[in-house]
């Protein structure tokens, strides 16, 4: 079945078909709202950015209609990579991410969600090997569609809020100047962990 891009994207359509015939595949999605990407719930998107960034490869990115998300077909450490900004609001972040996955035959151990996470202050950030959602709708989603929650996570920290701000508030604002300075530090870092992550399952993988 030929995939349902937007057009202009005829170079990604090739590319896809060529990944029919490859082995082992990977995707790293960056969960989060469409339209909101400078919010604390979208830092995951931000990651995703910034590690298309560093691969040289940012200027790739295409709307494709069939998986409801942005997408960028890459390779890291010779392996194929998907990497998938979601176009579907955060609590259903997970119809977009099966539907890349069904498409471009990559299995759910072999998705990594990137999110934000309360529970780490801002600053911190570290990978989990699957689990539970721990109260996250972006990844509950994702457990919910895939039926399965072995999906490795960069879980990236918001810290909670101060005062009487409600969570909600606090994930929906975006970061202060001086929080976007330790912000940007993140991305590179986080950027790191990825690479690192990725060069991991390439190895395990031969």
């Amino acid at each position: 079945v030929e995939p349902t891009v937007e057009p202009g994207h005829g170079e990604r359509i090739a590319r896809y078909s060529e990944w029919n015939n490859r082995g082992k595949k990977y995707q790293d999605v960056g969960l989060g709202n469409p339209g909101m990407e400078r919010t604390r719930h979208s830092v995951g998107m931000a990651v995703i950015s910034a590690l298309a960034d560093h691969l040289g490869v940012a200027n790739r990115w295409g709307g494709d209609r069939s998986v409801c998300g942005d997408v960028i077909m890459t390779e890291v450490h010779g392996s194929p990579l998907v990497l998938l900004r979601p176009r579907r609001m955060m609590n259903i972040n997970g119809v977009c991410v099966a539907k890349a996955a069904a498409k471009y035959g990559i299995k759910p151990e072999n998705i990594l969600l990137v999110h934000d996470e309360l529970d780490k202050p801002l600053g911190k950030m570290s990978i989990k090997q699957g689990g539970s959602a721990r109260g996250h709708n972006g990844v509950r989603s994702c457990v919910e569609c895939l039926q399965t929650d072995v999906m490795p996570r960069l879980r990236v920290g918001i810290g909670r809020p101060a005062g009487r701000t409600s969570v909600e508030r606090h994930v929906l604002t975006g970061f202060s100047s001086e929080e976007q300075n330790i912000v940007n530090c993140v991305l590179v870092q986080s950027v790191e962990l990825l690479l690192l992550h990725e060069g991991n399952k390439h190895k395990k993988s031969k």
